[in-house]
């Protein structure tokens, strides 16, 4: 008989592991799996590694579509939206890692750095819900990658997705790391007269020093915490995620984390559980050796025994598949905290409202 309240992880990095690129998630750049060069990592041994900056590189893309559309049994929508590819948090977790080597770039040190806008979005959104044939559903966005990393300040794209959203009385269901999100307040609150949002913060931590190592350049679970309570003052439909939680380094903070959500605002809540498809499973044990190496095989044993002795395996981490008795005991301490803080189930946004602007007559129609 085992229990999931693990004591809570003291994190340093310890002399002789690998070097760390200061604010970045992964440690190192492997090569994506469809690059046709393996690169190799050296150093002269002149300056460290981590003494050496790395600069976030931004492509722009002209993109042809901006809605995604899927049949997926694993998630909770059938469209999306996403702004950037790559994301600068750095979460050194982040299932969507893998999807950089479609670019021909690393899941690594790229996807944090190398990154990818779409300045066309709110165009192109524009123009497809304008399309004959389109049917309403709330679209998600903050799937793949976090709609409000440090970029959108500059480049302001989901804040043009927004305004479009409004224009057509279109729902939303928006997740974030970031308390840049309030900056969208105004926007998100007339949004809410017509129940065409909802709104998440992942929240993974409450332990600071864990946050900044796991997820770099992502704000502080305080900032998450406050940008929670701003957004249910505000009226807005509010809830939280937590995750993923880590077997044997994070999970024994759940608890605590639903009591500060709900002490926040949020009126909901969900969590998810470590997934570490292709690329990620590397690079995050790179990250467990130097970052809890006296924890690693403890919590690689734990995600083995929920992934039938791999560390991933799509139909145990996302479908119905058995998922064995550590991962059967988190979600019943989740549903009883649940019940016991109160918290509702989630809301869905109204597709009621759903318009297409009207456009104005074109020039010489005389009789319009």
């Amino acid at each position: 008989m085992f229990s999931c309240m693990a004591h809570a992880a003291h994190l340093s990095f310890e002399p002789g592991t690998a070097a760390k690129k200061k604010g970045r998630g992964a440690f190192s750049n492997q090569t994506g799996r469809y690059e046709p060069e393996v690169r190799e990592t050296t150093s002269d041994g002149w300056v460290p590694d981590e003494a050496t900056p790395l600069r976030t590189e931004v492509t722009q893309e002209n993109a042809k579509k901006i809605v995604t559309f899927n049949d997926s049994p694993f998630v909770g929508f059938d469209r999306s939206i996403n702004p950037y590819r790559g994301c600068e948090h750095g979460c050194v977790y982040c299932f969507a890692r893998p999807t950089h080597a479609y670019l021909g770039l690393s899941p690594g040190l790229d996807f944090e750095s190398r990154l990818t806008v779409k300045p066309g979005a709110a165009q192109l959104l524009r123009k497809e819900l304008s399309a004959k044939g389109y049917k309403v559903r709330p679209i998600a966005i903050g799937t793949n990658t976090d709609p409000y990393q440090p970029i959108e300040k500059r480049y302001g794209i989901m804040r043009q997705i927004l305004e479009v959203l409004l224009e057509f009385r279109h729902p939303v269901s928006i997740l974030t790391k970031s308390d840049t999100i309030l900056r969208d307040l105004d926007l998100l609150k007339k949004l809410q007269k017509h129940d065409l949002v909802r709104t998440l913060v992942s929240i993974t931590t409450l332990d600071g020093a864990l946050a900044r190592t796991m997820e770099p350049r992502a704000p502080t679970p305080k900032k998450r915490l406050a940008a929670v309570q701003a957004l249910a003052e505000a009226g807005l439909p509010t809830g939280t995620v937590h995750g993923p939680m880590i077997p044997g380094l994070s999970d024994h903070e759940l608890e605590r984390l639903m009591e500060a959500s709900r002490d926040a605002g949020a009126t909901f809540v969900s969590y998810t559980l470590l997934r570490l498809p292709q690329e990620v499973g590397p690079l995050f044990e790179e990250w467990l050796e130097a970052a809890a190496p006296g924890r690693k095989d403890r919590v690689l044993n734990h995600i083995r025994e929920i992934n039938g002795g791999r560390l991933y395996d799509v139909g145990r981490s996302r479908g119905g598949g058995p998922k064995g008795a550590y991962a059967e005991l988190l979600d019943q301490r989740f549903r009883a905290a649940k019940v016991r803080l109160g918290f509702c189930e989630m809301p869905v946004p109204s597709c009621a409202h759903f318009k297409v602007p009207a456009t104005e007559a074109p020039q010489g129609d005389l009789f319009g």
